[in-house]
């Protein structure tokens, strides 16, 4: 059996459309809303089997991944979050790469010498690298108009896969890459589906209530906003994040989100001019994992809020 295990959100997603395009086969696919990230332990497979892993961090999937090494399945893993130690085994084929402005669509891209480089630049715009995707786009030779288009599909993938439920989301992960992939490309989805319309109508109306927001502490280096327990808040989150780190590059910021067991959803991004410390920093915390520039906190205790401020105003306020 074959598995394509990837990421639900614009990276994940547009990564998959890439290696799928380029060599097609029949999987089991294997995915869920962003921050489910323990997607190795939900599968079982043997020996022959294959088995695609996709923007998702191989640190918080150690366990599975030894346990698809050891029945005698090939992996092929791309990613660009930390991977803690990196198996040396036979069936493993990796590309890891954890450089700031990489992500895993612009990883696969490389490994397909730019076959399917306009969902490459939509995944990195998705992952709200903007210059990364920018420079990728170059060969394309794209109107302004055109490469808007890709940044706003890019935008609303991302957004889609917010939320702690897949009863939260405008639509499974699963069926928006099905979706995707039944495109000619991202542009013939741009132009002609009604899916494409009713992410960008939920952005625009979830987006217009984010903006609203005032933080709960803001200096000229950091600020802190806190969204509440509702599902328009919990799909806006990351984007929200995205869109203050692009509005205001010199300041980090952290995004928390009311949870229904009380607890903290916590996004956090580093300055745009200096994406470093945001894996370090939410790795301070169980549950917590990312990259050096955009990571996060599935599950802060309300008892930890304080220490958790206070942690992100010292690692950005020197």
């Amino acid at each position: 059996m074959n598995y394509d295990i990837f990421n639900g959100d614009a990276d994940g997603i547009c990564a998959l459309l890439q290696l799928r395009k380029a060599e097609p086969r029949e999987a089991r696919l294997v995915t869920g809303v962003k921050r489910d990230i323990n997607l190795l332990g939900k599968i079982e497979p043997g020996t022959g089997d294959r088995v695609t892993v996709l923007d998702v961090s191989m640190d918080k999937n150690q366990a599975g991944l030894q346990q698809a090494l050891e029945s005698g399945a090939e992996v092929f893993y791309v990613d660009h979050h930390f991977p803690g130690d990196i198996p040396e085994h036979p069936g493993l084929t990796a590309i890891i790469n954890e450089a700031p402005d990489v992500c895993t669509a612009a990883l696969v891209n490389g490994h397909l010498q730019g076959a399917y480089l306009d969902w490459a630049v939509t995944g990195a715009f998705g992952d709200n690298l903007k210059d990364t995707a920018r420079s990728l786009a170059v060969p394309l030779g794209l109107s302004a108009a055109d490469l808007a288009s890709l940044e706003e599909l890019g935008t609303y993938i991302n957004y889609n896969g917010y939320g702690p439920a897949i009863e939260d989301l405008h639509f499974d992960p699963e069926d928006l890459y099905r979706k995707l992939y039944a495109a000619d490309g991202p542009l013939e989805f741009v132009a002609s589906s009604a899916d494409f319309r009713k992410l960008q109508d939920g952005y625009k109306q979830d987006m217009g209530l984010a903006e609203a927001l005032q933080p709960m502490h803001a200096s000229e280096s950091v600020a802190v906003f806190m969204l509440p327990n509702e599902a328009w808040a919990r799909r806006v989150s990351g984007v929200y994040s995205n869109d203050l780190a692009t509005d205001n590059p010199d300041r980090a910021h952290a995004v928390l989100t009311e949870k229904a067991n009380g607890n903290y959803l916590v996004s956090v991004r580093a300055p745009m001019s200096n994406k470093q410390g945001a894996a370090e920093l939410c790795m301070q915390f169980p549950t917590g994992g990312g990259r050096a520039g955009a990571a996060g906190i599935n599950d802060l205790p309300t008892d930890s809020l304080d220490a958790f401020v206070d942690a992100f105003r010292q690692a950005y306020s020197g």
